[in-house]
Formats: structure tokens, C-alpha cells, sequence
């Protein structure tokens, strides 16, 4: 485990790298420099061996600067994934191409808008041999078009199971979508009799998804963090520069008490995702209460921060030349991205034992 000083310079040198390498040109630097891609893949396994704490930082910087870069999908929900399937024979196989990025991930889960284990719908049949046949549609693949390496999450008799799929093979389409934030590349994957091999246990997908919905909203949550935090240093740099009735804005008491509601906003975000990055770490009790109020927290911050970034640079923050407009597609973009707010409000109420309100 990482200590404090040792985070610090992580952050530190992912931030100098992504000044130096912009846009999807920094995966290779981040991998073969940095190690990011394996942070949190097991040392047996060509990783660094670290938690959730570890990817945090790396997810901020990544925020901060928008990447599009395959982090999320590929060093968070596909190394979990494999990590926590226990399939020794996956894990050996695809876990060290991923932590050096030779190899992208792709994590192949959400139906109908939900990342509700319940909601998986693709069908999957044995075959003769050890194959499976898979047949269904996946929305929202993170990466989902270039990824090299696919698992997806379909229903057998037993329950819900995770697969290896050759995205080349016969009966496998994918195609990208389009969606409100351009900086991350989304897919929707038909499938159709596909063959694919079990990872790990047969239906014992559920708890797997469960895991990954976790990880994958706290390193979320750090992303939003990051990002929140540049809008807020773009606007008070705006708000000092520009000068209305011979004064800069900032200079203003209602542009201050704003600027003052973001800031506490951003460091109320930071909070509640290191508390979720920790709890994980620590194997809390906690954690799944911890992360669900991350997400919707951060989610929020987020989005209200963007939002007065947009306000207070005036015409300027809805130019395509401005990068406002950018973080503001991106907030409500992973807002809505494994759950919405409301939907981890109602997930945290639950673990409560509160009564939910229907959705």
C-alpha cells in the first residue's frame, strides 16, 4: 500500500505527463511510465498491487483534464472484473496485457440503461466443448469499439455469469453511439449466437457486478473531483482577468459568495470520494454506504460546478472554442454514468434500512 508522500509524487508525475501528452496519445506514456494501467491489478499478475486510494489519484488528474483515455473501462471495471471473478486461468491470461496496456478492456453490462445485475437480459446457452452462445445487446461500452479484450455479463440458468468474448468473432457487432460527452467513447455491442468461455463461477456474476459497481463509482467519483476542481480554477482565473465597470469580477460580493459555495462544494466532493477510496482499501463495513453517498455527491458537486462555470464566463463558456462547455457535458454525462444520483440516494437508503421511495 501506497503511503501519502508516494501518492503525492503519483499525482505529481500523471499531471506532468498529461501537460506533456494530450488527448489519447497519453495511454502509452501512462502505461509504460507511470504503471497506471495495472495500479490495481495483483503483483503475481505484472501489477503494482494497489487499491482503490491509488486509482483515485490517478482518476482526479485524468478528471482534471478531461482524457479520453480507456482508465475507467479498461484499469478499473475489466482488471476488477477478472480480479474478482477467480478464474485463475483469465486472470493469467489477460491480466498482465492489460496492467502493461498492450491490451484494452472492455466491460460489456449495462441493458436498458441500468448497471443493475438484475436488469441483464442477454441470454447465454452451453455448448458442446466448454463454448457458450451468447445473444443479446449491450449499451454504454466504455471503449467498447477498440477494445481488444471483452467480458460481458449475460444470464444463464444459474444466474447471472460473466464471459470472455473475441470481439472479431462471427456474431459479435459493435458500433459506436454517440453521446452528450464526446471525451468518452461509448459502444453499443450486439451479439448474436457469439461464442464465448465462462470466467469464473457460473452464475456468480451477481456479486461480481456488485464488486464492480463499487470500484468503478468511487474511481468515478474521484474523476468528477478532478474535473469539478479545474472548472472552479478556470473560473476565479476568469472572474480576476475580467474587468466589468472598472473592476474585476471577482471583485464582486455576489460573484464571491458563488465562487466561495463551488469551492466548499469541490472540497466536500473530495471528502466523500477519499472516504469511498478508503473504505474500500480497509474492507470497511461501510464501503457500499460510503461509495453510493460519493456518487451521488460528487455527481452532484460536479454538475452545480460546471453549471457556474458556464455562468460566470458568460458568452464565452458556450463557445466551442472554450473548454466550459466540455466539462459541463462531461459532468452530466458521469452523473448519469453507473447510476444517477437519486439512483445511489435510493442504493444508500436502502443500506441504511430507510425507507426507499419508488424510483
Amino acid at each position: 500500500m501506497r503511503a501519502s508522500r508516494e501518492r503525492r509524487e503519483l499525482g505529481e508525475a500523471v499531471r506532468a505527463l498529461l501537460t506533456r501528452h494530450r488527448g489519447e496519445a497519453a495511454w502509452r506514456p501512462l502505461t509504460e511510465e507511470v504503471g497506471a494501467a495495472g495500479l490495481a491489478v495483483p503483483e503475481e499478475y505484472g501489477g503494482v498491487g494497489g487499491g482503490a486510494r491509488d486509482v483515485h489519484v490517478v482518476m482526479e488528474e485524468l478528471g482534471r483534464v478531461l482524457s479520453p483515455v480507456p482508465y475507467l473501462g479498461s484499469a478499473v471495471l475489466t482488471t476488477q472484473a477478472l480480479t474478482a471473478s477467480g478464474d485463475r486461468h483469465a486472470r493469467a491470461l489477460l491480466l498482465p496485457l492489460l496492467a502493461s496496456g498492450r491490451s484494452v478492456g472492455a466491460l460489456a453490462w449495462a441493458e436498458a440503461g441500468s448497471w443493475d445485475p438484475a436488469a441483464v437480459r442477454t441470454d447465454a446457452r452451453p455448448r458442446p466443448g466448454g463454448e457458450w452462445r451468447l445473444t443479446g445487446t449491450k449499451e454504454h461500452v466504455l471503449h467498447g469499439v477498440e477494445a481488444d479484450v471483452l467480458l460481458v455479463a449475460a444470464r444463464t440458468s444459474a444466474g447471472v455469469s460473466l464471459f470472455r468474448v473475441t470481439p472479431t468473432r462471427p456474431g459479435v457487432r459493435r458500433e459506436a453511439t454517440p453521446s452528450l460527452d464526446d471525451t468518452r467513447a461509448q459502444a453499443r455491442i450486439s451479439l448474436d449466437g457469439a461464442p464465448g468461455r465462462l470466467v469464473g463461477e457460473d452464475g456468480a456474476g451477481d456479486d461480481v457486478l456488485r464488486h464492480l459497481l463499487d470500484r468503478g463509482c468511487a474511481a468515478l467519483a474521484a474523476e468528477q473531483v478532478g474535473a469539478a476542481e479545474r472548472c472552479l480554477e478556470m473560473t476565479v482565473d476568469h472572474t480576476l482577468r475580467r474587468v466589468q465597470f472598472g473592476r474585476p469580477l471577482a471583485a464582486f460580493q455576489a460573484v464571491k459568495h458563488r465562487l466561495a459555495d463551488a469551492y466548499v462544494l469541490v472540497e466536500a466532493a473530495r471528502s466523500a470520494a477519499l472516504g469511498a477510496a478508503w473504505a474500500l482499501d480497509e474492507g470497511s463495513p461501510e464501503s457500499r454506504r460510503r461509495v453510493a453517498a460519493a456518487k451521488s455527491v460528487c455527481s452532484e458537486a460536479f454538475a452545480a460546478v460546471a453549471g457556474e462555470t458556464i455562468q460566470l464566463h458568460g458568452a464565452l463558456g458556450v463557445t466551442w472554442e472554450h473548454d466550459a462547455h466540455r466539462y459541463f457535458k462531461r459532468a452530466h454525462g458521469s452523473g448519469w454514468l453507473l447510476g444517477s444520483p437519486d439512483r445511489h440516494r435510493r442504493r444508500l437508503a436502502s443500506e441504511l434500512g430507510l425507507p426507499v421511495p419508488d424510483a
